[in-house]
């Protein structure tokens, strides 16, 4: 058990340090006086210590502060910069397009847009594909083309999902396992559960009684959990998944934005999936925003062949600068240079180093604590054995311990993604990057423990 008094203790200290270390990022936070929240997207203000780091500079997996501190970067971006912050191929791309080339916002295809479908087709097996800015985007037009193709009105998401913004998917079991919005969800246009139905993750029997309703037109889901702790598909899950949904005339969604980390075709190819639709966003640009959704041929010439559908004009699958020509070059620039498949090779070998790692020092302090990996990321859980669905997950949260561990890596040089203890290897992230890792989080522990 952990000693309450001591963590307190020890979280304030810390604190008092974060703060006498940071007084430019203390002072631009107190003074941002015309920001919503005092940051510039509200996500920010997730953060241990009294105010977010203000970032003055950032390569590689490394990242400075206003006020010179370094870091060693296990949060990339929260995935938007798995490729590394700035990888060069990327960076030469943008250039190339921004001062070179020019035209950022032309409403016309370029040469490179093909080059990006082929390669996405190459890695996740659905051929025709089309670009967002975000994955939220890219989800939300799914949705309405499921919709529009089944004729059905519900999606079917796992409690406590990441699909971002996504109205629909911010559905949780309530007790009876029957659907209800999620705590905290602001300004639902509608109640959820009119648009949606729910099932936990790992959970077949749950499932089949939720698409026997004949009203889900798709499951939505990650293969793998990724935004409340990792949490893994057990034997034959996702198999009895893509069973049902075909027997129920339900469509498939495998949004991979955060389980890209499986292998340079995420958990689809990783796995031998077949879905009907994959969703992917934020890291294959290497920074610049970008999404894409891809649909199997034969669900794309249903889609085209429908006369009354106007995917021109009311479809709800662009946006004016969707496919802009700048996010389609470094989209290309990241997946042909960066996030190729060598390169998974090395970051999935440092992602098996930090879990063993990690598994040593829970082991060593006798810790009733369990570490997921999916591919390339890792993440340790404060429950044993590893939660096996969303909500079990979320009712292993524990905040302050959560804090206390931020703040001490913080401290000294190591970040972790704000939102939960999830670590990501970029492909410049080295074994001496999370070997100091561990030797911080243990000195941690060491503390926390109060042993010698």
């Amino acid at each position: 058990m952990i000693d309450r008094t001591r963590l307190a203790e020890l979280f304030d200290r810390e604190l008092q340090d974060f703060e006498a270390k940071h007084p430019q990022s203390k002072a631009l936070y107190d003074g941002a006086a015309h920001l919503f929240g005092k940051v510039p997207m509200t996500w920010m203000n997730k953060k241990a210590g009294g105010f977010p780091l203000y970032l003055e500079r950032a390569r590689g997996c490394r990242v400075w502060d206003v006020d010179g501190l370094e870091y060693i970067d296990f949060a990339l971006g929260d995935t938007g910069a798995m490729a590394g912050h700035s990888p060069q191929p990327t960076v030469d791309a943008i250039i190339r397009r921004v001062s070179d080339d020019g035209g950022l916002a032309t409403m016309l295809p370029t040469a490179d847009a093909e080059w990006v479908g082929a390669e996405l087709a190459r890695r996740f097996g659905v051929e025709r594909w089309s670009f967002s800015l975000t994955a939220t985007d890219a989800n939300r037009w799914a949705i309405r083309l499921v919709r529009a193709l089944t004729g059905r009105g519900k999606i079917l998401f796992n409690p406590y999902c990441y699909h971002g913004s996504v109205d629909e998917s911010l559905i949780v079991a309530g007790t009876d396992g029957e659907g209800m919005s999620r705590p905290g969800n602001v300004g639902a246009p509608v109640d959820v559960t009119e648009t949606s139905r729910v099932a936990e993750f790992n959970d077949l029997a749950a499932l089949e009684r939720q698409l026997a309703h004949g009203d889900v037109a798709a499951v939505l889901m990650e293969p793998a959990l990724t935004n409340i702790g990792i949490v893994l598909p057990e034997p034959g899950y996702l198999q009895g998944v893509r069973e049902l949904t075909r027997r129920h005339g339900t469509l498939l969604i495998i949004d991979e934005t955060h389980t890209f980390s499986a292998g340079p075709g995420g958990a689809t190819a990783a796995w031998g999936l077949e879905p009907d639709i994959v969703v992917i966003g934020k890291s294959i640009g290497g920074g610049i925003p970008c999404g894409a959704y891809g649909l199997s041929a034969e669900l794309a010439e249903r889609a085209l062949g429908r006369a009354d559908l106007d995917l021109v004009d009311m479809g709800g699958v662009g946006g004016t600068l969707a496919g802009n020509p700048l996010s389609v070059a470094a989209m290309r620039a990241t997946l042909e240079h960066v996030l190729t498949d060598q390169a998974f090779e090395s970051m999935i070998g440092r992602a098996t180093e930090f879990a063993a790692g990690i598994q040593r020092v829970i082991d060593s302090y006798s810790l009733p604590w369990s570490v997921s990996q999916l591919g390339a990321r890792a993440e340790y859980r404060f429950a044993s054995p590893a939660p096996r669905n969303g909500t079990a997950s979320a009712a292993s949260h524990d905040g302050a311990l959560e804090d206390f561990l931020h703040l001490y890596l913080a401290n000294r040089g190591i970040l972790l993604t704000p939102f939960h203890n999830m670590a990501l290897m970029s492909p410049q992230t080295t074994s001496a990057d999370v070997e100091r890792h561990h030797e911080i989080f243990e000195e941690a522990i060491r503390e926390l423990t109060n042993h010698r």
